[in-house]
């Protein structure tokens, strides 16, 4: 069984960030990037199921520029077999993602692609759902446990409600749940052993994929500051200020 990932570069989680002084985005220049951490539990995923023995190949594929094939050796070290670039400079906005994804998909045949449930950069979500639309699979979002046997995977989701559980006949589209797994760090072997494994790349134009942004981001801004809270002394002022001061006794 062949499994694809996809993974995304993204500023660090632990950055702090900050928005350009012309409001246009925010600030990638001389940031630390990583890859997606939800991207990170669908490679850990893909990895145990060949441990498993239910895989037998580990596809990892990022969209973007150049600097992406440093998120694809991330994965490689972590045990995908070969790495995907399609290499582009233009923004990829998630419809746009979700179209390479699926000429990707279409020239590798997996048997099940996995994706983070969303982007820590964008938040859209969107990716997985519309690639599952394109290619006319089946899909389970936010999935926190993954069985594959006799040819279906059996997904336990994570809804509003609790937890859910779906029986998909393969091949399926999957996105990752921060309760599937904790991906595991690459060891220095690893590492080094990734940057003989083979990438390949590939462009937009090559997959006869549009990547043309459909929307336009007009001002990013920073959340308002929050004012600082205050130490009340007891209930009896708590009660006194929701009265007087907040209005809602």
């Amino acid at each position: 069984m062949k499994v694809l990932v996809a993974v995304k570069r993204v500023i660090d989680a632990f950055v702090k960030v900050r928005v350009k002084a012309d409001q246009t985005g925010v600030e990638t220049a001389n940031v630390k990037m990583s890859m997606n951490p939800f991207d990170e539990i669908g490679v850990e995923e893909a990895v145990r199921l060949k441990e498993a023995g239910t895989a037998s190949e580990i596809v990892a594929v990022s969209l973007g520029v150049a600097q992406c094939q440093e998120t694809i050796r991330t994965a490689l070290a972590m045990g995908a077999d070969r790495g995907i670039l399609v290499a582009s400079d233009a923004e990829l906005q998630p419809l746009a993602v979700a179209k390479l994804l699926q000429a990707v998909v279409e020239r590798e045949q997996p048997d099940i692609v996995i994706l983070g449930k969303q982007a820590i950069d964008d938040d859209s979500s969107q990716t997985g759902p519309m690639l599952a639309a394109l290619l006319g699979w089946p899909q389970a979002t936010f999935a926190s446990k993954l069985v594959i046997a006799d040819g279906r995977a059996t997904v336990t989701r994570e809804v509003d409600g609790g937890l859910e559980t779906e029986s998909l006949k393969l091949p399926v589209v999957m996105t990752t749940d921060l309760r599937l797994n904790e991906p595991r760090y690459a060891s220095l072997p690893n590492i080094m052993k990734a940057k003989r494994k083979p990438i390949d790349v590939l462009t937009p134009d090559e997959l006869g994929v549009d990547v043309t942004p459909r929307l336009e981001v007009l001002k990013v801004v920073e959340p308002p500051r929050r004012q600082a809270g205050v130490k009340l002394a007891g209930a009896a002022e708590l009660v006194a200020k929701l009265r007087d001061e907040a209005g809602v006794l």
